[in-house]
């Protein structure tokens, strides 16, 4: 519970390696001379009433940086700095519910180490070829990917498919994207957890799904998808979770899914028309 301003005297300590400051109440602005210690290896001031921007110059000026925690500040505005990519040891990129604004730079995907990038609940903006998408493919260990609620304004890449097999996580809810979701989701044989609700997105549930042996959550709801649930769903065995709610589904729903894991399914606002399958009945918590 400390308050009041981050004293800039830190800056004195140039051996310090680790600075984790976070859920306190801090305020006043990001103090610039934190980050002339190039040795700092974590940096942590999240949940705090900080106000500011990330230096244009970070790449140069934290050249040893592997964690960066700059989530749920007060007023953290302004620009990802395309200089970041020169803090070539990042491996965890925290910036979720700021109010930072601009293009997520392409830059990113030099950040060969990135296993953690969170930037939901942003104002980020991208082209309508998502290509920062592309750009993250080089990043092969990249583990959780959250992009929730920033007005992105594309269609999915077919790259999308090429990002890490490393990729257990992606969220991206709310991000405006319309189109189509490419068959090639189907190559992230990791993915646990794919949400892609909230958005604009057409045309069919890719039969690619059922190639996600580990998927456990897929949310899909609230677009405009169209066509049959079909089958492919039953050959998830540790699916959980399948929000599709708020579409234009037709068509019946599959037998096969009372052999299956499911715990929850949401299907609310489509045009079923069949009767619910007696094999519902036979799932077991």
């Amino acid at each position: 519970m400390f308050t009041g301003e981050i004293p800039k005297e830190i800056s004195n300590l140039v051996d310090l390696e680790e600075l984790s400051l976070g859920e306190n109440s801090f305020s006043g602005l990001l103090q610039m001379m934190i980050f002339n210690i190039s040795g700092l290896r974590i940096i942590n001031l999240a949940d705090n009433d900080i106000s500011g921007t990330l230096p244009s110059n970070i790449g140069s000026i934290l050249p040893n940086i592997e964690r960066l925690y700059l989530g749920e500040l007060a007023n953290l505005v302004g620009t990802i700095p395309h200089s970041i990519s020169n803090c070539s040891k990042l491996t965890i990129l925290e910036l979720s519910s700021n109010k930072l604004s601009g293009f997520i730079p392409n830059s990113l995907g030099c950040l060969t180490h990135l296993q953690y990038l969170n930037l939901q609940e942003n104002n980020l903006t991208c082209d309508s070829s998502l290509s920062f998408l592309t750009s993250l493919t080089n990043c092969r260990n990249l583990t959780i990917l959250s992009l929730n609620w920033n007005p992105l304004n594309g269609m999915l890449p077919l790259s999308i498919g090429n990002l890490s097999t490393s990729l257990t996580i992606f969220l991206a809810s709310g991000c405006k994207f319309k189109g189509r979701i490419p068959n090639e989701v189907g190559n992230l044989s990791s993915l646990f957890d794919f949400d892609i609700s909230g958005n604009d997105l057409v045309g069919s549930i890719p039969t690619s799904i059922g190639n996600l042996r580990n998927l456990q959550r897929l949310f899909l709801n609230d677009n405009k998808l169209t066509g049959f649930i079909g089958d492919n769903l039953c050959k998830l065995p540790r699916l959980g979770s399948i929000h599709l709610s708020q579409n234009h589904l037709s068509g019946s729903l599959p037998n096969c899914l009372g052999n299956t894991s499911l715990r929850e399914i949401c299907l609310g606002s489509n045009k079923l028309s069949s009767n619910v399958p007696t094999s519902l009945g036979t799932l077991r918590i």
